[in-house]
């Protein structure tokens, strides 16, 4: 049989067709498993660098003598260590016994912990340089890996460095791994910042030996193990607490003539009164006769005992974590400045739907009974149907529709597709076989043969209602409309899977279109139930194979080309979904895949101007590219803002986004005269469904930038398509 012609261009099949077997693709090749690698991999850096950055940022506590959580339970004095009560304030726990250095009179080392900050370490050092004092730094790991130059500043001016593990956490309260971790951390953070190690190591909220309780000491105990000295105060004046810079220098000055160590802060909130009291704390005790030194120097520890340069690979592994930590640092704020205004379009896009949705109803309805009768062409391509086609084509046939054909365009099926059209025995219903050639060739050979000026185009598993047709045909009865897309609906919605589709269909493809529709850039007029006028076919030169989402290319090519292309809630048409995950991966690849050739194919909509450039192309691309590539990753962050940032917040930000959600899911469905209680299965998408979603236009993404060619899916269908009992009308739109 010849192929018919249309338009002058005669659809090229994918390959020869070998009689009993499935024609081969014209070229197709598939992306290697290595993709799914490569994204989990990202996805697993991403998670590495939140945790990474959560650990280093968010758990380093507030300055303080005092542990969030309350003082460590047990005894002050443990007497496991007799002698501490009385010991010095730098301790070398490594031994059977308790060590420590008398101090000397007159000597005091002012040491300043939880830096170093961007503010208050520089004023500090500006004060000890003027007077020519050095001092020890007791510095927080995180803080040197967020301010490396400020921690060479301090060794450069001729202090010295000691350790206050990397997070400020209570080493008394964490596991003995979370210790070792948090020392270690702090030691490659100064290796990376500045070259050194350190021995000398300040606990957090143990500012006077008296202080230590049972696991404080057994803390400190492992800490001796490993090389440190620990260092305590014996003048604490709790300038965290900001009582004056006078009482700061009261609470600072050794009793009688004695030496001591000072506890202050450079950082972990406002230090100007720190600053202004080591100013005049300097100047009273050098009045006194009081010399000042470094921690190391006042125990007598020769110069470079305890603060010694590392070698050439601790300093490049050093340096691997600083940049690790600042990578993560910066992935994090990129995150928290791209999800606010995500958030925000999101939301406002909802907002213009909803708002939109209502002014094309408003527009729309009530619509008189349809006096526009035209004589009807119905092309119905079909491969490997046999389960559902005569099912659909005699819903076709029993449409109250005074003429109609229906061309049933057999696209070189396997199955008994041709056997069960014929057996219907209709004089209005022709059989068109063909070899094998892809959906859009069916369609145009039908076109081809078909003898009316309205053509309705329908996917072969397709049920309509009785008064489908005239619905559907009505629209056109203004001649600047060139197409009409109908009211597509699940069929097989029993399960969750058809539930959750059911309700995409209802929110993101009606409630879209009339959007779309009202903004006069409708994007698509699906496959499964759509009108055109053959004069606006003819124009765009029939149903393109260029992409394979067909339906999609030819209504864009409709907009840009001037036609009118509406949204008939009222014509309703019945399909199958696909009822497995598997069926269900497969059609949205080819849809996601098919709409990003679409929109390639019309980028030129954006040069020329129109509403489809401007506003139909750009919302397409972020709702249905931006938002799905970014989704795992915020899906990741939102676990991230669980654990590290305010999860009650976090918690309610979600029950709130789902809420407006499902507040235009109500209204959507009360458009479309559907019951609401399929909704209560809208949350679930988002631990299940959404994931599939995203993951389809990720591998969509990844074959666009490969350039791969892929083949038509043929779903496999069940038939199991039920049009609800006496199914639901519009509701009154002026109740709406």
């Amino acid at each position: 049989m010849r192929t018919p012609t249309f338009a002058g261009r005669t659809p090229a099949p994918d390959a020869p067709a070998v009689p009993g077997r499935p024609p081969r693709p014209r070229r197709s090749s598939r992306l290697p498993k290595s993709r799914w690698v490569a994204l989990v991999a990202m996805l697993a850096a991403l998670t590495t660098a939140l945790l990474v950055d959560g650990f280093a940022r968010h758990e380093v506590g507030r300055s303080s003598t005092v542990p969030a959580a309350g003082p460590a339970a047990g005894p002050a004095a443990d007497p496991a260590a007799p002698g501490l009560d009385t010991a010095g304030p730098v301790l070398d726990l490594g031994g059977t016994q308790l060590r420590s250095a008398p101090l000397p009179d007159k000597m005091v080392a002012l040491t300043f912990d939880d830096g170093p900050d961007p503010k208050w370490t520089p004023a500090i050092l500006d004060v000890l340089r003027r007077h020519g004092v050095p001092a020890t730094f007791f510095v927080v790991g995180a803080e040197v890996a967020r301010h490396p130059e400020l921690v060479r500043a301090e060794v450069a001016a001729g202090h010295e460095i000691g350790a206050h593990t990397f997070t400020h956490t209570d080493l008394g309260t964490v596991s003995d791994m979370r210790a070792t971790v948090e020392l270690s951390l702090t030691q490659s953070a100064l290796a990376g910042a500045a070259g050194i190690s350190t021995h000398l190591l300040r606990l957090p909220y143990s500012s006077e030996t008296v202080d230590l309780s049972s696991p404080e000491l057994a803390a400190a105990r492992r800490a001796a193990g490993l090389g440190y000295l620990l260092v305590f105060a014996t003048q604490d004046p709790e300038d965290w607490r900001q009582p004056g810079p006078g009482t700061i220098v009261a609470r600072s000055t050794p009793p009688l003539g004695q030496g001591g160590i000072v506890l202050l802060h450079d950082a972990g909130g406002d230090r100007s009164q720190t600053v202004e009291a080591v100013d005049r704390l300097i100047t009273k005790l050098q009045g006194q006769g009081y010399r000042f030194t470094t921690v190391s120097g006042l125990t007598g520890l020769p110069p470079g005992a305890v603060v010694k340069p590392v070698g050439q690979v601790a300093h490049l592994q050093g340096l691997a974590l600083l940049l690790a930590l600042r990578l993560a640092a910066d992935l994090t704020k990129t995150f928290l400045l791209l999800v606010i205004p995500l958030t925000v379009l999101t939301l406002l896009r909802s907002l213009a739907v909803v708002i939109l949705a209502r002014r094309q109803v408003r527009l729309t309805r009530p619509a008189p009974a349809p006096t526009f009768f035209p004589p009807v062409s119905i092309i119905v391509p079909a491969y490997n149907e046999e389960v559902g086609i005569a099912a659909a084509v005699l819903s076709l046939v029993g449409n109250d529709y005074p003429t109609l054909e229906v061309i049933v365009v057999d696209d070189g099926s396997t199955d008994g597709t041709a056997a069960a059209v014929a057996a219907i025995g209709d004089r209005r219903v022709t059989l068109i076989r063909r070899p094998n050639a892809g959906k859009p060739a069916a369609l145009n050979t039908g076109i081809a043969a078909a003898r009316h000026d309205i053509v309705v185009m329908v996917d072969g598993d397709t049920i309509f209602e009785s008064d489908t047709i005239r619905h559907l045909v009505a629209p056109m009865a203004d001649p600047a409309v060139g197409a009409v897309a109908g009211n597509t609906k699940v069929g097989n919605r029993r399960g969750l899977l058809g539930r959750w589709q059911h309700v995409e269909y209802v929110i993101g493809c009606n409630l879209d279109r009339r959007m779309y529709e009202v903004l006069g850039c409708m994007p698509t007029v699906p496959g499964a139930i759509g009108a055109f006028r053959r004069q606006a076919l003819a124009e765009v030169g029939g149903v393109s194979d260029d992409t394979l989402a067909e339906d999609t290319d030819l209504t864009m090519a409709l907009n840009r080309a001037g036609w009118r292309v509406v949204f008939e809630d009222r014509a309703r048409a019945w399909t199958e979904a696909p009822a497995t995950f598997r069926q269900l991966w497969r059609q949205r690849y080819r849809w996601s895949y098919g709409t990003m050739q679409a929109m390639w194919k019309h980028r030129g909509a954006i040069r020329e101007r129109s509403t489809l450039g401007l506003l139909g192309l750009p919302s397409i691309f972020f709702t249905q590219v931006v938002i799905p590539l970014l989704s795992p990753a915020f899906d990741v962050f939102a676990l991230y803002g669980l654990v590290f940032l305010d999860p009650v917040r976090i918690i309610g930000f979600w029950v709130a986004f789902n809420a407006i959600q499902l507040g235009v899911g109500a209204y959507a469905f009360r458009l479309d005269g559907e019951s609401p209680r399929p909704l209560w299965a809208a949350p679930l998408q988002q631990f299940v469904y959404r994931q599939l979603m995203y993951l389809v236009v990720i591998e969509s993404v990844a074959s666009a930038l490969a350039g791969t060619r892929l083949r038509w899916h043929k779903l496999t269908r069940t038939g199991d398509v039920v049009v609800a009992s006496g199914s639901p009308k519009v509701a009154d739109p002026r109740a709406a």
